[in-house]
Formats: C-alpha cells, structure tokens, sequence
C-alpha cells in the first residue's frame, strides 16, 4: 500500500513532484561533460564577416530551434582564442543573460564548430542521446521556474555556472526519453509547418501591396489615372498634448481614456481600451481625439499607423490624422501610410537627428499616389482578407503552441504513464 495518499501507485515523492519509480531526479551538473558560455570579440560589428566559423548570439537562440537568417562569422584567429567554446553537435544552448533568458536549443550541423558570445551557454551532456530532452525540459514549466527562481525580483539578471549546474532535471528511463521525443517531436513538425504556411501568406500579403499599392496591377474595371496628393493638404495632421504633472490628471473613477503606447498589443491595426483615464480639467491640456482616427508614434514603433476603435486623448509623443475621408478609404489609408515607400519617406526627411523622430510637418509633406475611393475600396478589402487570413493561421499556431505545452507537462511528470497503466 502507498503510505501517501496524495502520490499514486508507482509513483514516488521527488524535489519536482511524484514522479514514476523508475524515473530519477538529478542536477544538470551530473549528467554534463561542459557548461560554459563565450566572449564577445572587441571591435563590436567590424569583427563580424560574412563567412567564416559560426557565432551565436542570444538573438539565435529561440525556443527550441536556432534562428540563423542573421547569424553572423567569426575568422580563424578569433575562433582559435575561443577554441574552448567551440560547438558541438547536439551541444545545448542556453541563453543565460537579457530579455531572452531562459530560450534554449539543441545544436545543429550548421554551427558545428563555431562558437557562442558570453550571452549563450553551452551544456554539453555526457550522453548526446539526451540533448533533446533536456533543452525540452529547460523550456518547460519545470525548467522555467527553476530559472525564474534565480532572478532576483524578476530582473531577469542572469544566471552563472553554478546555478545551471543545481537545476534539478527528472530523468525517465531511456526508452521513455525516445518516446517523448517522438510525440513532441509530432508536435514540432506540425508546429514548423504551421510557422512556414504563415511566413508564406505573410510574403503573399507583401507581394499583393507591392503590386496593388503602387497601381503596378490595376483591378478589373478600373482604369482611371492614379493622383498624387500631399497628406497635409488632404488631411488634418496634429501632434498631442502632455498636461503635467500627468500624476495630477489621472483618474481611477470617470474620465476621458489616456492613450499610451503601452495600449497597443503587438501587430495591433486598432487601439480599442486604455489602461489610464485623465479628469475633464486635462482637455484643455492634450489633444482630443475620436474613433476612425490615425494616430502615429513620433518615435517608438516609428511611423506606424493605428486606427482607433475609442474616443479619447493623446500626449505629445503622439501624432494624428483626422479629416481624411474625402479622399481615402480607412483601410487604404491603413495599408498606404504603413506601406515601405511612405515609411522611406519618413526615414529620409527624419535622418540626421541621430535618433529618428516624426513631427507634423514631417507627415504633412508626404508624398501618396492613390486611385479613386472606390478603387481604394476593392485594393482594401483583397488586404484586409489577406490580413484575416494570416491572423487565422496565427490563432490555429498558438493554439499548437499551447496544446503542445500542456502535452510537456503531462509527459515531464510521468502522467502519461500512469494513465496508461490504469487504462491497461
């Protein structure tokens, strides 16, 4: 009989949990042949070439598999004085500094030989056959609150050897370990082939604006001439409004929404809610903006373009467009001031300052080519289907996501198996 009622048959009390009895529990720093992170060369992007030995960056390392579309080289010299960091297949990497830390993956082929910056550590198992398993275990719920347990006050401040080394990591028996490899892995083809169908919609969506933006293909039935129209002469372009001390015009009770960046969600093509609310006696200090407006970040998220879904009130570091309808479409004007070319135009009347910034007269002196409204409607609505699209395949990626998380910890704990045995 089990003595603790709380723990199933078969199963044992462990530092992570029941567990299965013939799994263990042991520090990472037992089962591991290396755990050590790089330097950073000297000389910042100039050391950096375009061939050469492999250099790993935290920003190529993401949750389970390698980032290489900006990867960049390092030549022999500087790869000889970093030989001790030198890759391995099946190494497991772990970003161990910054925003970052805590993404981990196993080693592929194609970095084999190069070498890691001071921000990735390198755990090198002494049985290769585990590498999959532990960087799944790392990125899981265990794994993460072992890592978050060393981050004082949630300051994500890094983590040293000796605290990598105490991870307590459960051990399932060799045959278990090849079967959690194959379900997850299901679950990362699966997961990989959602990513590449959106990165393909996404340059769809991309190739449709190049042509359909720029009058390049024109749509059946129409054929008028395209116009040029400065934005300051067919719209009303102003910046907002700071009332200060704004601690002074918060409101917890009834007011007028506070519009911050912070009230955008990422990807986010509407503002819809704000967390803050200023009192009446503010108005005259800010800017009152209404529903179907634009507003623009003069700095963060520089130049991009949100419609608002809410009456409210902006402060200075925000820019709005009002009066537009005359001559565009809400969604064509969405597409066309987020467009590449609208965006270079920013970029090039903003350069010089050293720190990109937009001003009214910046976004007045804009130069857009558009057709007729009602062209504009039919180019908006082929985007807006294409955009609906890419969001759907983003919900059915996430959902992936979250399925296969949940299958981790069930499979991490030994739950699987006992459902098995009391289904037998």
């Amino acid at each position: 009989m089990n003595k603790d009622k709380h723990i199933p048959t078969g199963y044992k009390p462990s530092p992570l949990g029941p567990i299965p009895e013939d799994w263990e529990v042991k520090r990472l720093g037992e089962i591991c042949k290396k755990i050590g992170s790089g330097v950073t060369p000297r000389g910042g992007q100039n050391v950096y070439l375009s061939q050469g030995h492999p250099f790993m960056r935290s920003q190529n390392v993401a949750n389970g598999y390698l980032l290489l579309d900006d990867i960049v080289f390092i030549d022999e010299i500087t790869h000889l004085k970093q030989k001790s960091t030198e890759i391995e297949l099946d190494d497991v990497l772990l970003n161990i500094t910054g925003a970052s830390i805590g993404r981990c993956a196993v080693a592929t082929q194609e970095i084999v030989g190069g070498n890691v910056n001071q921000h990735v550590c390198i755990i090198r198992l002494k049985d290769k056959t585990l590498a999959y398993y532990i960087c799944t275990f790392l990125l899981s719920y265990f794994g993460q609150k072992q890592i978050d347990s060393y981050q004082a006050g949630g300051n994500r401040e890094g983590l040293n050897y000796d605290q990598i080394a105490s991870f307590k990591i459960c051990i399932p028996t060799q045959s278990e370990i090849l079967q959690i490899k194959y379900l997850l892995s299901l679950w990362d083809t699966a997961i990989a082939k959602q990513t590449a169908l959106i990165e393909k919609l996404t340059l769809r969506k991309r190739g449709l604006m190049q042509q359909l933006l720029t009058g390049k293909k024109r749509l059946k039935g129409f054929c008028g001439e395209w116009k040029e129209v400065r934005l300051g002469d067919v719209a009303s372009i102003n910046r907002g409004g700071s009332p200060r001390p704004i601690e002074d015009y918060i409101t917890d009770g009834e007011g007028y929404n506070w519009i911050k960046i912070g009230d955008v969600g990422v990807d986010a093509k509407y503002i819809t809610s704000t967390e803050e609310k200023i009192i009446k006696e503010g108005l005259s200090k800010t800017r009152f903006v209404k529903s179907g407006d634009f507003i623009l970040s003069n700095s963060m998220s520089f130049g991009r373009p949100y419609i608002l879904k809410i009456d409210g009130c902006i402060h200075d570091g925000w820019l709005v467009i009002q009066k537009y309808s005359q001559t565009f479409n809400i969604d064509f004007l969405y597409y066309i001031l987020g467009y590449d070319t609208t965006l270079a135009q920013y970029k090039s009347m903003a350069a010089g300052s050293g720190v990109l910034n937009l001003n009214k007269e910046i976004v007045k002196e804009v130069q857009l080519r558009i057709p007729s409204i009602d062209e504009q409607i039919v180019i908006a609505s082929i985007l807006v289907n294409a955009d609906k699209e890419i969001e759907l395949q983003k919900q059915k990626l996430a959902a992936m996501q979250e399925q296969k998380r949940g299958l981790m910890q069930v499979l991490l704990t030994g739950k699987e198996k006992n459902k098995n045995n009391i289904n037998k």
